[in-house]
């Protein structure tokens, strides 16, 4: 009976476990699009950011988003203000002026001034072949995201010529995601 109940327990408890998103950096996401060509989904954040915090608190912890994100991207965490090295279409991005001493915000990386991203968070998405796709910008629960995800995974965002389209195509998206 006891070994019932241990094994029970064990069933029950794997299955309470949150899933999390396996999050890496652009390089190593780069380097697997090349034996396993996948999107690559960014989240662009600071450290200073509180949205940028929910977004990993509720968002990004929703069983329903990191399944789905574990399943058909490459999920990459960059901070837009951070020291980190990024070779990405033949040139090096640094952030110069980054100052490890300084509390608070810091300066914009180079990377993220390329990307043209303006506030945080923002999660950018990017091609099989790495080429950015489109950014969304700012704190999405995780019924919001789950049309962009589908839509980026889907290919649907290709067919679109105005932004009149997306609002029709998030209007009318049914989510499936619990909240």
């Amino acid at each position: 009976m006891k070994k019932i109940f241990f094994i029970l327990l064990l069933f029950v408890g794997s299955g309470l476990q949150a899933q999390e998103i396996k999050w890496m950096s652009l390089p190593e996401a780069l380097e697997a699009q090349k034996t396993e060509p996948k999107k690559i989904f960014m989240d662009v954040y600071t450290l200073w950011c509180g949205p940028c915090k929910l977004l990993d608190k509720k968002t990004f912890a929703n069983k329903d988003v990191a399944r789905y994100i574990n399943e058909h991207y490459y999920a990459v965490k960059f901070n837009a203000e951070g020291n980190e090295e990024i070779a990405f279409y033949d040139q090096l991005f640094r952030n110069p002026n980054y100052d490890p001493n300084r509390k608070g915000r810091n300066a914009t990386h180079q990377f993220t001034q390329f990307l043209g991203i303006k506030g945080y968070p923002t999660m950018v998405f990017f091609s099989e072949d790495g080429d950015p796709i489109m950014p969304v910008v700012g704190y999405f629960k995780p019924q919001q995201l789950e049309p962009y995800l589908k839509m980026i995974k889907q290919g649907d965002y290709a067919v679109f010529s105005t932004p009149e389209d997306i609002e029709i195509y998030l209007k009318n998206f049914i989510p499936r995601f619990r909240g």
